[in-house]
């Protein structure tokens, strides 16, 4: 039964992500937000944004729907008998709802922000940005969001502040190009999902199938060459939602041989956490403004060696996923194993740096 509603909700979502991302298409061209090739833009023609729009749209239509059908039939007869053991999880589920609010109405100011960020363009002030995401992210920890391995309540709102901000910029850093940023959010929230649904954290795992539906049915449309972009938009919202998803679920289980699997968010969102830091340290090390984008990211820097657009989003997903995996085993490890697994990670990181300075040596080859 679990399943077919996990698989319920996703095909909701997804049919109506299907249906918003051409609306919105037309809405970005009425409303004249299009990203208009120049600089350090790897697409060749005008596109429009706010594919973002349509993430967040078929994501919260089917949210809210489930939840305002939940509470009004949870005590019906004909609910019970069908769905005995979402009625059994009727008072858990009303106890974590304002939490999952929090989240959403956070998440919508991202969107909000994102927004007013795509129709203004790059005259939008980052301190501005970081001010209202900071504001969103203080969100969680007022509703009870955030980490709990930390001594204090304060340190770890603390951390769930700075790890909301971090992976919203990361998300936001990554949407480089076309299916790039939309794919590893897929990929990381299918990781997600096959964690909690193992551990039987039902109402997490269905956020997540819902989020899995929402970006997969943009993808379709965002996949090289990309007929919309989701736009600031987009990746704010999917960075926020998978940095505090991922806060809400618990990944040690009884047999884990120790606490180390709480750093399993931590590995599964590394990639665009390393893309973020080596662009950031990339920037810092030539003088160049932090803040301005350029073509330095690490999908740019496999193109200059040689790949196509498509073959580095493909090389960069089978990363994602081989990362994803990895982290998703390491509850169930024992702890040679879990070294491992971590020593696996660290290798698969040198060898993408030692990548990405053999790109650097052939950038500055060509430029002589």
């Amino acid at each position: 039964m679990l399943n077919l509603i996990y698989a319920y909700l996703f095909l909701f979502s997804l049919a109506l992500s299907l249906i918003f991302v051409p609306l919105t298409r037309h809405l970005a061209f009425y409303l004249n937000m299009i990203d208009r090739p120049q600089g350090r833009k790897a697409h060749d023609h005008p596109r429009p944004l706010l594919g973002g729009l349509a993430i967040y749209a078929a994501f919260s239509a089917v949210l809210l729907a489930q939840i305002i059908g939940f509470v009004i039939c949870k005590d019906s007869p004909w609910f019970s008998t069908r769905f005995p053991f979402l009625t059994e999880q009727s008072k858990h589920f009303l106890e974590v709802l304002p939490k999952l609010l929090a989240i959403w109405g956070g998440a919508t100011l991202m969107v909000m922000l994102g927004f007013i960020d795509d129709r203004r363009g790059a005259g939008f002030s980052y301190k501005i940005k970081f001010v209202l995401q900071i504001a969103a992210a203080c969100l969680l920890p007022l509703a009870g969001v955030r980490t709990d391995f930390m001594p204090s309540t304060a340190l770890n709102a603390l951390i769930t502040i700075i790890w909301i901000v971090g992976i919203t910029n990361a998300f936001n850093l990554l949407d480089n190009m076309d299916g790039l940023s939309a794919g590893i959010a897929v990929i990381a929230a299918a990781i997600f999902f096959l964690i909690t649904a193992a551990q039987a954290q039902v109402f997490s795992a269905m956020i997540f199938a819902l989020l899995i539906g929402a970006v997969l049915g943009f993808l379709i449309y965002n996949f090289n060459p990309a007929k919309i972009f989701m736009g600031d938009t987009g990746s704010l919202f999917l960075g926020y939602m998978l940095a505090a998803l991922s806060i809400t679920s618990s990944y040690v289980v009884p047999t884990s041989a120790n606490l180390l699997p709480v750093i399993s968010p931590l590995l599964i969102l590394s990639l665009p956490i390393f893309d973020t830091l080596s662009v950031m340290i990339i920037r810092r090390r030539e003088g160049r403004p932090l803040f301005i984008g350029d073509r330095r990211h690490f999908s740019h820097r496999l193109i200059e060696l040689g790949m196509s657009q498509h073959g580095a989003v493909i090389f960069i997903y089978l990363v994602a996923l081989s990362l994803g995996v990895a982290a998703a085993l390491l509850p169930y490890l024992p702890l040679w194993g879990q070294i491992l697994l971590l020593l696996q990670t660290v290798a698969i990181y040198l060898m993408i740096t030692i990548l990405m300075h053999v790109a650097k040596r052939r950038h500055q080859s060509n430029r002589r």
